[in-house]
């Protein structure tokens, strides 16, 4: 039996990570000195509610090692593969964490793959694994699948405030006041690297919508991969840019709309709008 793993950055929910019999370890989130698991005791939609209404803000760090140790140990004894697709290590230390433990353990069936990716670009690597495992595939092709892939994911997101890249130490505080006055909204993308970089900036979300619009008409998605708009605590703003999408000819049907968890939220905030697929 071949086991796929993820983290919560994955932004799957609970209902789908039983579905599609996804292992998915949790990542911490603290608002001052209140810790949570996401997805077991922090709903997307409370921590939205707790972002917006506390002083505090929040941070997010990797499971105890102790949680992925027993995880590894339960497959390997049970003589199955593990196969854990991380959050991009240039955002977080998971990925190479994992890597150590594996080692430590001994644990030559586990692999660990980093996925250069969040949010709807993680989610998209774990569901093809989940799709060519169910076809039977062995870990060795299921690897080779997603190393086809991988480089070919385009994520793209608009920004509504700059108040978390402010706060987070990210922009200046001269930048932030600009910016805001202007009604600057910044778009970032994941680059090759796993890495957050800012390619543009729109005067205003519309603007922002038509900048994303503009680059699926540039890299043509291949459409026998899901295409997922994302958004950040509010739907609406998600639900108009999946209109203009439908106008340039992409639908974008209401399941494959899915909320941005904390990973990414913690640092871009509400009422940002993105979308994420597979290029040809």
């Amino acid at each position: 039996m071949i086991r796929i793993i993820t983290d919560s950055a994955a932004d799957f929910e609970p209902i789908e990570l039983e579905r599609m019999q996804i292992t998915c370890i949790p990542l911490k989130v603290m608002f001052g000195v209140e810790e949570y698991q996401e997805n077991v005791d922090l709903s997307k939609g409370r921590f939205y509610e707790l972002l917006l209404s506390s002083d505090d803000l929040p941070r997010t760090s990797q499971a105890s090692p102790q949680m992925l140790i027993d995880l590894f140990e339960q497959a390997h004894a049970e003589g199955d593969s593990a196969i854990y697709i991380t959050l991009s290590s240039a955002l977080s230390g998971t990925y190479q964490n994992a890597v150590m433990t594996k080692n430590m353990l001994g644990y030559e069936e586990c692999h660990v793959v980093d996925s250069l990716n969040a949010t709807g670009g993680q989610r998209l690597i774990v569901e093809y694994a989940v799709k060519l495992r169910d076809q039977g595939k062995s870990a060795v092709e299921i690897l080779r699948g997603i190393a086809d892939i991988r480089d070919r994911i385009v994520l793209y997101a608009c920004i509504n405030t700059l108040e978390y890249l402010y706060k987070g130490g990210r922009i200046s505080h001269t930048t932030y006041k600009l910016g805001t006055l202007a009604n600057i909204k910044p778009i970032i993308e994941v680059d090759l690297d796993g890495r957050v970089a800012i390619p543009a900036k729109a005067m205003g979300m519309r603007k922002g919508m038509d900048y994303q619009c503009k680059q699926v008409a540039n890299r043509q998605p291949d459409d026998s991969f899901p295409f997922y708009v994302m958004y950040t605590n509010n739907r609406s703003v998600a639900e108009e840019l999946a209109q203009r999408l439908a106008k340039g000819g992409r639908e974008v049907p209401a399941d494959r709309i899915i909320q941005v968890g904390a990973a990414i939220g913690s640092h871009v905030g509400p009422d940002a709008c993105g979308l994420v697929y597979i290029s040809k």
